[in-house]
């Protein structure tokens, strides 16, 4: 059985291929379909807009941080039971963190899916015509099934557009015109995700729109392919744990591979450090990133729960602490305005907002004798006196990083957002396994 499933790409990022696809999802939901998500790269933000647009959970597809197999079953599982996967590209068509190497071409042929192109027309005409060509004839081995311009001035540049996409072989979908209503507001670390009225209002006003000027008939029928063989998750493990995972306003960046791989390993209770007055009964905690310093005021007046993450941390108990977690372990949060909040202080060190320059990219590193992988975005530094790092981090091209590793009894914090979904090691089991190494180091 054939069914649609292709990835929205571009020649650069700004093209607009977020909004398309938003608005494809919601448009193909909107037909009664059952459509699934996915996302280039290590996106945690347009992932949670993927999700308001399409109603269901949108899945990272990222060859740096899992391998081609691990990739190749997370799409299989997901895919086979939609009617529809629509896949977002990241940065240009074949920009990957070594060249292209991770880029959303790998990921298309990974997958063996074909690529629709999303392209910025303003000031262009006739000169789309090699842009095109270029794109669809550099990798043999990358299908391009069709072109939709974005950023149209009239019906009669789109014909000028069409006529250059059908003279090298491209097919043209159809066009969209600049809208400034079809915009989703930029902050920090993307676009914005808390306001699920906002995302969703934009997202019926861009299906509008793609629904006028775009041929959905035409573009699933030139996206349909054989559909993936059902995959079956891993058995769960007979030992179960309980795990305690921190989400609400604050703390939001998560995976969801990660927590089907914390699902393997035992029952999952949700908490909200903003709201909760204790942490639940937990062997295993986990404080993945998010928007500390939007609610620095509500995280330090929350004495109780400071006390239950402090307690829990100093008796051993065993904890992930991702980028916004480790933030909340410190001894402080300030912020750009110089307004410094009291957090939990498991850690001595703090952080500020104040001076801080963007750091981002692909992270690895040994954990013992694991090697993890995931991925650093921030806006912060930490300032104090820092403990020694439990590893080396290195970048996606094996350049040292500053970025340090931190554990204190069996607490393990960083900046860096593992990534242990889809075929990675047990963050419980690497926790267990470098606190025990670290403990025989200091006897």
């Amino acid at each position: 059985m054939n069914k649609s499933q292709f990835l929205i790409t571009a020649p650069h990022s700004g093209s607009g291929k977020t909004l398309v696809t938003l608005a494809l999802l919601r448009h193909l939901k909107g037909r009664g379909l059952k459509v699934q998500p996915f996302k280039c790269g290590p996106d945690y933000l347009d992932t949670k807009l993927h999700e308001v647009a399409a109603g269901c959970s949108c899945y990272n597809l990222d060859l740096f941080m899992a391998d081609a197999d691990g990739v190749r079953k997370r799409y299989a599982h997901q895919a086979f039971q939609a009617d529809v996967s629509v896949v977002e590209g990241v940065m240009g068509m074949f920009d990957g963190y070594d060249r292209h190497l991770g880029s959303s071409a790998e990921v298309a042929k990974t997958l063996n899916i074909p690529v629709v192109l999303v392209v910025n027309a303003k000031a262009m005409a006739h000169s789309v015509a090699p842009l095109l060509k270029g794109f669809a004839t550099y990798d043999s081995d990358v299908q391009v099934a069709g072109v939709i311009f974005n950023f149209v001035g009239s019906t009669s540049h789109y014909q000028m557009l069409k006529m250059a996409a059908e003279e090298v072989g491209v097919e043209p979908l159809g066009w969209i015109a600049k809208n400034d209503e079809l915009r989703l507001e930029s902050r920090h670390l993307g676009l914005q995700t808390e306001d699920s009225e906002m995302v969703d209002e934009v997202c019926n006003k861009a299906a509008s729109s793609i629904f006028t000027n775009v041929n959905i008939d035409r573009l699933l029928e030139v996206t349909a392919s054989s559909k993936p063989t059902f995959v079956e998750q891993p058995a769960p493990s007979s030992t179960k744990i309980r795990i305690a995972v921190a989400r609400d306003a604050a703390f939001n960046f998560i995976y969801p591979a990660n927590i089907e791989a914390l699902e393997q390993q035992g029952t999952i209770t949700y908490f909200s450090p903003i709201s909760d007055s204790h942490l639940p009964e937990a062997d295993f905690v986990y404080l993945p990133g998010g928007y500390p310093e939007f609610h620095a005021e509500q995280l330090s007046a929350n004495h109780a729960m400071l006390e239950s993450i402090r307690n829990y941390c100093s008796s051993g108990g065993a904890m992930l602490a991702e980028c916004g977690g480790m933030i909340y372990l410190g001894s402080h949060l300030t912020l750009k305005d110089g307004t410094s909040y009291p957090m939990v202080g498991f850690f001595d060190f703090g952080t500020t907002f104040r001076d801080a320059k963007c750091t981002l990219g692909y992270r690895k590193a040994m954990l013992g004798s694991v090697e993890v992988r995931g991925h650093e975005f921030h806006y912060s530094r930490s300032e104090g006196e820092l403990p020694a790092s439990v590893a080396e981090v290195l970048s996606a091209t094996c350049n040292p990083c500053s970025t340090g590793i931190y554990l204190k009894n069996r607490t393990l914090a960083s900046y860096f957002h593992f990534f242990w979904g889809d075929g990675g090691h047990s963050m419980v089991e690497i926790i267990n396994r470098i606190s025990m190494i670290e403990s025989l180091g200091k006897r």
